[in-house]
C-alpha cells in the first residue's frame, strides 16, 4: 500500500491511502487547493463541412435567391420546396456529421483515458496458421507447438503491436507509441508460459482470455501484468484484437520476498532433527503468513470503501490469499510426511497438475529465461495421489531441469510429456542440459547424492518416496541422448 500527502486549505497534510502505487504526475504550484481541470473548458471540435455538405449550403443559398427573384406565387412555392428539402438534407447530414464526430470522441476517450494499459495487435497470422492446422488434421494444438517451439517462437514474432494508449507509454516507461509498436516478441519474453495458451485458446474458439505474464519494458526491466481480451469472432477480427493489462509488479516482489522468506526458514530447519524440522516449519513459517493472509484480508476491506475501488485490484488480491493458503497447506503436509501420517489420496488431473506446477516457478523461470512446453495427451485417465505432494514432485523435476540448462545457450526449453500407458499415467521432464554425471546415476535417489552445487540432495529423494507411496516410481532415462530425461509412472484411478 502506498501513502501520498496532500494539503487541504488549511495547509495541514492530509494521508492519502491507495492500494496501487501512483504513476507520477505534476506537482502542485504552493497553495493550490483546486484542481487544474476546473480552470479548463470543455473542448469544441471545429465545424470542417465535407463536399457534400457544401454543396447542400450551395444548394440552399440558390433556392433562397431563387425564391426571392421569383416573379409568381407558384414559382415561389416551388422554390421554397426545394429550399425546405435542401435544408432538411443539410440539417440531417450535419446531425449524422455530429453523430459520428460524438462517437469518435467517445472512442479515442474509452482507448487513451481509462486508467488501464490497452494494446490494440494483429494477430492475422496466428489465425492463418490455427486454421491451416486445423484443415491439416492437427487438433491438439498444445501437443504440435510444445513439439515445435521454434514454430510458435516464429508465429510471435509475426504478431505486431499497432497502437497502444497513453497510459501504456507511461507505464512502460517509454518515450513514445513508437517505443512499443511493431513486433510482439519485442516485449514478449521466451520465459513468457502465455503465449501457447494463446494458440490453444484461440485453437478452442474461446470467446475470452486471461492470464498473467511478464513483459519487458524499453530499459529492459520486466513489469508483471495481469491481461484479458475478447478474442476474435471471425478470421478478419484477428487484424485487431484488444488486450487490457494491469500493473501487478509489487505484488510479484512481495511474492518473491515471501518465497525468499522460506528458502531461508527452510534452510536454517535443516539444521535441526526431524522432530524439530516439523516444528520449525509450523512456527517460523506459518505464522508470518498467517500475518500476511490477515493484511491482505484487510486490503479487501479497503477496495470496498467508496474510494479507492478497484475490481481487477481484489481479484489479484484473492489469488494471493489462494497462494498462501496454498503454502500453508504445503506446510501441513509437510508436517504429516514426516510424521508419517497417510497422504490424502483424491482422483487428480495429471495435465493440470503440471499446469500449476508450470505457474508456481514462474520465478525460476524468469532468472533462467527457460521456458516449458507441455505436451498433454487428450482423454487422460485420472489417478488417486496427493495433490500438493505431486505438485512439489512435479515442480522439483521442472525446477531442477531449468537449473540444469543455466551454462546452456539459449533458447533453454524443458518438455513435460504427458501419457497413458497400459492403465497407467507417465509423465517424462526434460531439458538439453550437461545431463546427470555417471558418477552419481547410481545413487540419484538416495539421500544427501547431488551433483549440483550447493544441492542437499533431498529433491529426488522425496519425490521417490512421495510417488512409491501411491504406488509408482521414478527414474532417470539412460538412454537419453541430450541433456536428462526423468520419467514418473503413477497408477490410474480405478
Amino acid at each position: 500500500m502506498k501513502t501520498d500527502e496532500a494539503a487541504d486549505a488549511s495547509g495541514v497534510k492530509k494521508q492519502v491511502f491507495t492500494l496501487w502505487p501512483m504513476l507520477e504526475s505534476a506537482e502542485p504550484k504552493p497553495g493550490d487547493v483546486i484542481p487544474a481541470w476546473a480552470f479548463r473548458r470543455q473542448e469544441r471540435r471545429p465545424f470542417n463541412p465535407n463536399a457534400a455538405d457544401l454543396a447542400l449550403i450551395i444548394a440552399l443559398i440558390l433556392a433562397c435567391i431563387g425564391g426571392a427573384l421569383s416573379a409568381s406565387v407558384s414559382g415561389f412555392l416551388l422554390w421554397l420546396a426545394t429550399g425546405a428539402t435542401v435544408g432538411l438534407a443539410l440539417a440531417y447530414s450535419l446531425w449524422r456529421r455530429r453523430k459520428e464526430d460524438v462517437e469518435t470522441a467517445w472512442r479515442e476517450t474509452l482507448f487513451e483515458r481509462p486508467g488501464i494499459s490497452l494494446w490494440r495487435e494483429d494477430w492475422s497470422a496466428v489465425g492463418e496458421s490455427i486454421l491451416k492446422l486445423k484443415g491439416e488434421g492437427v487438433h491438439d494444438i498444445e501437443a504440435y507447438f510444445a513439439a515445435r517451439p521454434d514454430e510458435a517462437r516464429e508465429l510471435r514474432r509475426r504478431v505486431i503491436v499497432k497502437d497502444v494508449n497513453a497510459f501504456t507509454v507511461q507505464t512502460m516507461g517509454a518515450k513514445s507509441k513508437a517505443d512499443l509498436v511493431g513486433p510482439l516478441d519485442r516485449i514478449l519474453p521466451d520465459s513468457d508460459q502465455t503465449f501457447n495458451q494463446w494458440l490453444i485458446a484461440f485453437g478452442r474458439g474461446d470467446a475470452f482470455y486471461r492470464s498473467e505474464t511478464h513483459i519487458v519494458r524499453p530499459d529492459g526491466t520486466h513489469l508483471d501484468c495481469l491481461f484479458t481480451a475478447a478474442l476474435p469472432t471471425s478470421l478478419s477480427g484477428f487484424r485487431n484484437i484488444l488486450v487490457a493489462a494491469l500493473d501487478v509488479t509489487d505484488y510479484k516482489a512481495l511474492q518473491a520476498r515471501l518465497v525468499a522468506a522460506q528458502t531461508e526458514a527452510a534452510r536454517a530447519s535443516r539444521i535441526s532433527t526431524v522432530g524439530a524440522l516439523t516444528a520449525s516449519i509450523t512456527h517460523e513459517i506459518n505464522t508470518p503468513l498467517a500475518a500476511i493472509l490477515a493484511n491482505i484480508q484487510a486490503a479487501r476491506r479497503w477496495m470496498h470503501r467508496e474510494d479507492p475501488n478497484y475490481p481487477e485490484a481484489e481479484r489479484a488480491i484473492e489469488r494471493a490469499v489462494a497462494d498462501v493458503s496454498r503454502t500453508q497447506e504445503v506446510v501441513g503436509r509437510t508436517r504429516d510426511f514426516l510424521s508419517a501420517s497417510p497422504p490424502k489420496l483424491a482422483p487428480l488431473d495429471i495435465a493440470e497438475t503440471a499446469r500449476i506446477a508450470t505457474v508456481l516457478i514462474d520465478r525460476e523461470l524468469r532468472l533462467h529465461d527457460a521456458s516449458v512446453h507441455l505436451d498433454a495427451a487428450t482423454d487422460l485417465p485420472r489417478v488417486m495421489a496427493d495433490s500438493i505432494q505431486m505438485q512439489q514432485v512435479l515442480v522439483n523435476l521442472l525446477i531442477n531441469g531449468v537449473q540444469a540448462m543455466k551454462s546452456q545457450p539459449a533458447p533453454r526449453d524443458v518438455r513435460v510429456m504427458v501419457r497413458a500407458v497400459e492403465g497407467d499415467v507417465v509423465i517424462s521432464v526434460s531439458d538439453h542440459g550437461p545431463g546427470v554425471a555417471a558418477g552419481v546415476r547410481s545413487r540419484l535417489f538416495e539421500p544427501f547424492t547431488s551433483d549440483k552445487k550447493g544441492g542437499m540432495g533431498m529433491g529426488l529423494a522425496i519425490c521417490k518416496t512421495s510417488i512409491e507411496a501411491i504406488g509408482g516410481r521414478i527414474w532417470l532415462d539412460e538412454d537419453a541422448k541430450l541433456g536428462a530425461t526423468f520419467h514418473v509412472r503413477v497408477p490410474a484411478a480405478s
